[in-house]
């Protein structure tokens, strides 16, 4: 690690206002507040409290300063500081400004796994390899800062954050959210209004720059102008200024003489900035024209390369004298690096210049830009250059895009196929290049940019299959625009055209199909699941062997057309083909993994259903997709949940959570509630209820409405509300929404009965018999010989009583073995066989109490005590005083993984881990990690 960079190095690697001392310390002097929020930053990352801080205001209101002396107190406390800029025109160039925060730290690139070493290389473009998550390139710049931080506290300072490109701005937000323990500090700096990806950075501790008081503004402005300044003159320059310091200095030094004697324009509708900047016009249009052209070639050149500038500058026969104005002017610095004194000054320049001198600069700057060593911003000047299309610079575009995406740059790589489509003068190609450009659109996110790409491709000529790809990418688009019942439709039409074209994508697509109608439920118009699966049974005969995809496809179809039964053995072999060790899930398998881990759940295959959810984890950690992590722990703590593992879900849950958060994406709310339903908390279950419902509706999600009433009615069976739980159950079955209605029979049959009504929970018992004689699985025939026994009597009644229990034993689900036990001590209590009932009753209430499943708990303690016996209290546990993420990195540590191991796990750095295992030793009272093993918190 070289020297800590100086204030000069500093200036020159982060362009600012070029304020002087005195100017500097008055922008400063009246913000006690903003400085000791920097200083309370930098102490606490000096002492291994890392954070982060967003600084916000407008154009010139003193937010590089305010970085500028975050650097200098850092220096002078021993901070290594590193930083990166923001700029406008590079927005298109995946991983540019954290490339350029990055650089100067890769020497320390090999402590990193390799993993991440890789993801690094590839998106800086040192080496070649499959595209990397965006996240696990975060993983990767988290480790690589803390390894720096190690060895001394760090600051990284990010100016103009609102201008990164995407991909750094997704990874940088990320990193902030992570950092715990590090000495580490990173600060933003963000022009408001809102700009660029700033919604990145929503969520961290933010400062917000306001004006300098009158006092502070004054005395910035009397150190500005040099002579007599009329007194009306000056109070109207700080009343218009508004507290800007970059007004106070430009405003008057742009004005004619005569003006600041007495008189000043009159204030207008501009934004201060805004007239900041047509200030700088101004100024910058009073210089020789040679200068002026200079000022145009350094402003569409974003990387500050003073010898491209040159090279540039001689391509359109500008000599080096040209610059001396412009340095005079105080408009620019040509030193190590070209830097303008703010970056108005740079978009003044640019946007006063006529579009053929702009076109002009930027063919230079192509030409004067090595081809080999960056040949996506050389086809970029020389896109920006030409005037009319031109084939071979669209598919140097074209060329570009596949780089920026071969580096995970979504958003880059359909910024590049825009443009080569707009320069494209073959209407076909034009029309493909368009297609490609909306995939680029989609997978970045951009939906409403997809969606108009896709309209100038539908213009053009295609060919059937593009045409039948169009169809499935504008269903694809639509969905977030729209609500769910258009897809389904949209699908179905998409997968009919590519029937004849391309087989297996149109089977994907009609499975696609099923999804979507599955998740519009109850909610949805016109194709239900019965009209998607007729649809299917014209799709294309699928490849032998079959894929996972085609089995769940043709075993979906069957169950709507030929019903559940009939459905059983396909379904079943889709699931044991993913579960195949032999066979290892491909990529296109695991777009299916979410809907197999349902289609377990509605044939009770416990084995099925946990392998697979277990899976789609494991892969997803693995691959460092965090975009579809929490959805994968979502869906694996629901599982938990139901084999008894409270605890261990709440821990997945906890980790889905800070994930999500992280990534800026909204938390799954399902295992949430599932958990607290059966942790048996009406009040935080009602009240997360209420929020799924909301917002489950408004997105026209019928499915998800139907496990919040399978949560609900186990909530109030075990609490012992039959009418609730009653209501509650019955929606999911009489919509039949796959494995929801599967698992709510059960619920309903039990609460019929205890609300006294046998009738319905007879004919519920009969569908629920008829599937799970189909279904076959101890889970299955252990609940409907307990539904059974609780419409039976006598010695039929005991006889299910007994089954029920013996099956259940044989399977993962404990929740519903134990409330086998508890039904059957029910029974025998009021067949006045208080001995046996104690022994089953005793039994569900130790599972109950030891899962965390209080509601059932209880309602064992009730029958226990009408036995004459009152329950064990159950012994408090070392890991009750933890926190569910605490107990989380405690099982992972006692299974003997290290801080690296579980910090790669779990998307921390490995001093986080640490700091963390040190609060859980002295809650636990051990000192070691082999004390920890042994306390067996498995």
């Amino acid at each position: 690690m070289g020297p800590a960079p100086n204030r000069k190095v500093l200036r020159s690697q982060q362009p600012g206002v070029w304020f002087d001392g005195e100017a500097e310390r008055t922008v400063l002097l009246g913000r006690c507040a903003e400085r000791d929020a920097v200083e309370q930053l930098l102490t606490g990352a000096h002492g291994g409290r890392s954070g982060a801080l967003v600084v916000r205001g407008e154009a010139g209101i003193g937010k590089t300063a305010l970085l500028e002396h975050a650097g200098t107190i850092a220096v002078g406390r021993g901070f290594r500081v590193e930083s990166s800029t923001g700029v406008e025109s590079e927005t298109q160039f995946a991983f540019a400004g954290l490339h350029q925060l990055c650089e100067p730290l890769l020497d320390r690139k090999n402590a990193l796994p390799e993993p991440q070493q890789t993801a690094l290389g590839v998106a800086f473009g040192r080496q070649g390899g499959a595209a990397p998550d965006h996240f696990l390139v975060g993983l990767a710049t988290l480790n690589l800062l803390a390894e720096v931080a190690e060895e001394g506290p760090l600051l990284c300072l990010v100016d103009d954050a609102q201008w990164l490109d995407q991909a750094s701005a997704q990874v940088l937000a990320f990193v902030a959210r992570r950092v715990a323990a590090e000495r580490l500090a990173l600060v933003f700096a963000l022009r408001s209004p809102v700009e660029g990806h700033v919604s990145r950075f929503t969520g961290l501790p933010e400062l917000r720059l306001n004006g300098l008081g009158r006092a502070d503004a004054r005395a910035l402005l009397n150190s500005a102008v040099n002579g007599p300044l009329d007194v009306r003159v000056r109070h109207r320059i700080v009343d218009e200024a508004r507290g800007n310091p970059l007004a106070l200095l430009e405003l008057p030094r742009s004005a004619p003489p005569a003006r600041l004697a007495g008189g000043f324009e009159r204030p207008d509708v501009l934004s201060v900035p805004r007239r900041v900047e047509r200030s700088f016009q101004r100024r910058s249009g009073s210089l020789p024209a040679e200068t002026q052209r200079l000022l145009l070639l350094a402003a569409a050149e974003p990387t500050g390369d003073v010898a491209l500038l040159w090279r540039a500058a001689a391509e359109l026969g500008i000599t080096r004298e040209a610059a001396t104005p412009a340095e005079a002017s105080g408009l620019l610095e040509i030193d190590k690096r070209v830097l303008f004194r703010h970056p108005l000054v740079r978009s003044a320049v640019y946007r006063a210049a006529s579009p053929p001198d702009r076109r002009g600069a930027h063919g230079a700057l192509a030409a004067a830009t090595d081809p080999e060593l960056d040949p996506e911003r050389r086809a970029w000047h020389r896109a920006q250059s030409l005037l009319d299309p031109d084939e071979e610079a669209a598919a140097e575009l074209e060329r570009s895009a596949g780089r920026a995406r071969a580096r995970g740059g979504s958003a880059a790589a359909a910024a590049f196929l825009q443009q080569a489509s707009e320069l494209t003068p073959e209407p076909a190609n034009r029309a493909r290049r368009a297609l490609e450009a909306a995939h680029a659109k989609h997978e970045a996110g951009a939906f409403e940019a997809a969606s108009e790409l896709l309209a100038i491709a539908a213009a053009g000529p295609l060919a059937a299959l593009q045409r039948a790809r169009l169809e499935l990418l504008r269903a694809q688009v639509e969905f977030p625009l729209t609500r769910g019942s258009e897809l389904t439709g949209m699908l179905l039409d998409a997968a009919r055209k590519l029937g004849p074209l391309d087989a297996a994508l149109a089977r994907e697509t009609h499975l696609h199909a099923f999804e979507a109608s599955f998740r519009v439920g109850r909610l949805g118009h016109g194709h239900g699941l019965p009209a998607v699966a007729e649809a299917a049974r014209s799709a294309p005969a699928p490849p032998a062997p079959p894929r996972p995809a085609d089995l769940l496809l043709d075993g979906l179809a069957t169950m709507f057309t030929q019903g559940y039964e009939a459905s059983v053995p396909t379904l079943q072999l889709a699931l044991k083909t993913l579960r195949d060790h032999d066979s290892p899930v491909d990529d296109g398998s695991r777009r299916w993994l979410r809907l197999a881990v349902r289609t377990a759940a509605m044939l009770w295959d416990d084995e099925a259903l946990h392998a697979l959810a277990t899976s789609d984890v494991q892969l997803a950690r693995e691959a460092g997709t965090l975009g579809t992590l929490p959805a994968a722990l979502n869906a694996l703590a629901s599982v938990l949940v139901l084999t008894g593992e409270l605890a261990q879900a709440a821990e997945l849950f906890a980790e889905g959570h800070a994930i999500a958060r992280a990534t800026g994406a909204p938390p799954p709310p399902d295992a949430r509630l599932i958990l607290a339903a059966w942790r048996g908390r009406p009040t935080e279950t009602s009240e997360l209820y209420a929020a799924v419902v909301e917002d489950a509706t408004g997105r026209g999600e019928g499915a998800t409405l139907g496990l919040a009433q399978v949560a609900l009615a186990a909530l109030h069976n075990g609490l012992g509300n039959y009418d609730e739980a009653l209501a509650a159950a019955t929606p999911p079955g009489e919509h039949d929404e796959l494995a929801y209605s599967s698992i709510a029979l059960p619920e309903l049959i039990e609460a019929a009965v205890r609300a006294g009504q046998p009738k319905r929970a007879a004919v519920a018992l009969e569908q629920l018999s008829r599937r799970t004689r189909a279904s076959g699985t101890p889970w299955a025939l252990g609940l409907e010989a307990r539904s059974r026994a609780l419409l039976s009597s006598g010695p039929a009644a005991e006889k299910y009583y007994r089954e029920a229990v013996e099956r259940l034993e044989h399977c993962r689900i404990a929740t519903h073995l134990a409330r086998a036990h508890l039904v059957y001590g029910e029974w025998l209590r009021r067949e006045g066989r208080r001995q046996n009932a104690r022994e089953q009753l005793r039994i569900a209430h130790d599972l109950f109490s030891g899962m965390g499943a209080q509601a059932f708990a209880e309602r064992a303690a009730r029958e226990m005590r009408a036995t004459g016996e009152h329950p064990r209290k159950r012994t408090a546990q070392p890991a009750d005083d933890l926190t569910a993420h605490e107990l989380h990195i405690a099982r992972l540590v006692a299974t003997g993984a290290t801080s690296r191991e579980v910090g790669a796990q779990l998307f921390l750095s490995p001093r986080t881990i640490e700091a963390h295992l040190r609060k859980i030793f002295r809650k636990l009272g051990v000192t070691s990690r082999r004390q920890l093993r042994e306390l067996r918190l498995h």
